[in-house]
Order: C-alpha cells, then sequence, then structure tokens
C-alpha cells in the first residue's frame, strides 16, 4: 500500500508504562497540599479572587485562539460521528448524572453529588483524547474535531445545563450569574476567535510556554477554590469513607460510558477506525475547561464541586492508558489500515458502514474492553 510508508513515520505520543501520572496532575495534587496547609484568607483572598478572575478569561482567550475554525467546519462533513459524540457529552453523561440522584444521601452527599452531576456536563477533552485514539490506531482527524466542536459548544452548553439541572445548587445561580459567565467565559473565547488571525502565529511559535501558562492558571483556580474549602471548613464535610464511596461511583460512569461508546457504536455501524474515537472522545471530561468554569459558576462551594471531576479525570487517563494500548496490540496491521482508508472514504462521502474484514479486529476490542 502506498500509504504505509508514511503511516510507519508518525510517532505515536508515548506514556508511563503503568500510570499516567504526568507533571500536571502532580501539580494538581501538590496545588491542593498547599492549599491545605497554607491556605489564603482575608485581603490576599481578595487578591488571589481577582487574579483567578483575570487567568480563568485569559485561558478562555487562549482556547479561542487555538481552536481552527476552519479545521472544524471541515470535520463537519463526518458529521455522524460528531454527533454521536456530542450526544455522549452533553445527553446520555447528564442522564446518568441524574440518574445518581437516587444515592443522595445514602451513598453520597447533596454536595458530592453535586460535583458529581457537574462533571456529566462540562466537555470532552481535546489533547488526551486525541493521543489515546492514536495510540490505538483510531481516526485521529475525527478526534481532533470531536473535541473541538465539544470544546466549542461546552461554553455555552454547559453553563445552561447547570442552569437547569443545577439551579441554587450553582452558587445561586440567576441572570447576574449568566452576565458573569458571559464576560469570564464566553467574551474571551468569542475574543480568541476574532483575533486567531493575528495571534494564532504568535500562539503557534510559543506553543510550549503558552501551555505552562494555561495550565498555571488552572493551578490557580484549583488553589483558590481549595482554600476558600479550607477557610470554610467544608472539608469536614468529606470523610475517607465517603471518598472511597464516590470513587467506586465514579468507577461505575466511566465503566458505562466505555460501554455504551463501545458497543453503541458498533451498532450504529462506525468502522474501527471511528469506533476508537467515539470511546476516547465519547467517555472523557475535560478537567481544564472544567475547573475555570466551577470558579465562574459555584463561587466559595468550587472547593467541593471540583473534586469529582480531578478524580474522574485522573481515573479517565489510568483506564484508557491501558485500553488504548491494548486496542493497539490486538489490532491486525491489515485491519488498522484498511479501517482508516475506509473512514478516509466515508468522510468524503457522508457514509458509515463496517465490512466483515474487520470482524476479528472488533471481537479483539470488546475483549480489551473487558478486561480493563
Amino acid at each position: 500500500m502506498p500509504h504505509r510508508p508514511h503511516l510507519r513515520k508518525i510517532a505515536l505520543p508515548a506514556l508511563p508504562s503503568w500510570l499516567p501520572l504526568d507533571g500536571f496532575i502532580l501539580g494538581l495534587i501538590g496545588t491542593v497540599a498547599l492549599a491545605a496547609l497554607l491556605p489564603v484568607s482575608g485581603r490576599a483572598a481578595t487578591v488571589t479572587d481577582g487574579a483567578t478572575t483575570v487567568a480563568v478569561a485569559f485561558l478562555f482567550f487562549l482556547y479561542g485562539a487555538r481552536l481552527s475554525t476552519r479545521e472544524a467546519l471541515d470535520g463537519v462533513r463526518h458529521w455522524r460521528l460528531h454527533l454521536t459524540v456530542l450526544v455522549c457529552t452533553f445527553v446520555i453523561f447528564p442522564a446518568l448524572g441524574l440518574a445518581a440522584r437516587g444515592l443522595v444521601p445514602y451513598v453520597l452527599t447533596h454536595p458530592l453529588y453535586t460535583g458529581l452531576l457537574f462533571l456529566c456536563l462540562v466537555p470532552s477533552t481535546v489533547q488526551s483524547s486525541i493521543a489515546f485514539t492514536s495510540i490505538a490506531r483510531g481516526n485521529v482527524a475525527a478526534a481532533i474535531c470531536a473535541g473541538s466542536f465539544s470544546s466549542l459548544l461546552g461554553v455555552v452548553v454547559t453553563p445552561v445545563l447547570v442552569a437547569l439541572l443545577l439551579g441554587g445548587s450553582g452558587g445561586g445561580f440567576s441572570a447576574d450569574s449568566m452576565i458573569k459567565i458571559g464576560l469570564q467565559l464566553l467574551a474571551p473565547f468569542l475574543a480568541g476567535q476574532l483575533l486567531r488571525r493575528w495571534v494564532g502565529g504568535f500562539i503557534s511559535r510559543h506553543r510550549a510556554v503558552l501551555r505552562l501558562v494555561d495550565r498555571g492558571s488552572v493551578l490557580l483556580v484549583v488553589y483558590a477554590a481549595f482554600s476558600e474549602g479550607m477557610v470554610r471548613g467544608i472539608w469536614h464535610q468529606v470523610t475517607p469513607a465517603r471518598l472511597a464511596i464516590l470513587l467506586s461511583v465514579e468507577a461505575v460512569l466511566l465503566t458505562v460510558m466505555l460501554t455504551l461508546t463501545s458497543y453503541g457504536s458498533r451498532k450504529l455501524g462506525f468502522v474501527r477506525a471511528d469506533r476508537i474515537t467515539i470511546v476516547f472522545a465519547g467517555s472523557k471530561k475535560s478537567l481544564a475547561a472544567g475547573l475555570p468554569m466551577a470558579s465562574v459558576l459555584f463561587g466559595a462551594q468550587a472547593s467541593l464541586a471540583v473534586l469529582p471531576l480531578m478524580l474522574f479525570h485522573q481515573m479517565q487517563l489510568m483506564v484508557c492508558a491501558v485500553l488504548a494500548r491494548r486496542f493497539a496490540a490486538r489490532a491486525p496491521e491489515a485491519a488498522v489500515t484498511g479501517a482508516e482508508n475506509r473512514s478516509v472514504a466515508q468522510a468524503d462521502t457522508g457514509s458509515t458502514g463496517s465490512t466483515g474484514s474487520t470482524g476479528s479486529a472488533d471481537s479483539a476490542d470488546d475483549a480489551a474492553l473487558t478486561r480493563v
């Protein structure tokens, strides 16, 4: 095949051999520990809140400036895949979050449930979805577009869903809150989109530096939120037993979503490469987008609201890292190449379908999913 030499030159992102505990996760853990030992209060807290507001606005400006509108529009022709991911992210996840309401108060406290429901409302990830899709030999181009669409819609859809489903739990959600969201999240995002023509080149040339800036912004949000929690003493509401129960509930949530995206995408007739994209893009939630949103939506209650999202983020990284390697290991070269070629053809025609040539690979994928 003429495309094989080109495909073999692609360097797949490397992940740690056992747990993907990268520097950013360690930074989050360290920030939480710092907030527990040295929380800010009084005038220092006011300064920190002001810095957090500026950091969140700048972070969403960067999101807008990075997102290629043309790339997103080009991906519309593979609309069935993107619609499937969006339904998983903004319909099925919220439905499962609402179903978990029956766990209150016997299994989850109301504040922890609020955080659990919030994590079900945030958009999907971009970077990790692309990385895992690439490792598993899925449709990387579709993963880029799906993550971009989810991030773009999440700026508007997530606050609306919080208003509809959480109501007063969202830090006293009101018309003033909507204005605050518009000014702090949506306006900077749109400004980034409008100025992308002039700042896009600069961002591309300084990608590594700006990545440190946006991660630093997230760490600042975490520090401010957890400091507020320490000052208000709300951490006394969370016992080790409650945390263990929360982790168990989130493990069930992730398992259900991985199962639904895997078997559901097959029932919908997607080929293997697209199924992999749907599994990784449709089952994940964005910590980078969720934390800044929580600081705006929940205010003083943000510390407990973001705890389920932080735990779920690390869990999804560990599980999906294992799953991506198993997908890659169980994919015959011929099946992978054939799925990639069919995926390209479908993007041009807008059709989907599966053939018997990928049946063995699909069975291997199901076995890999079952073993995780």
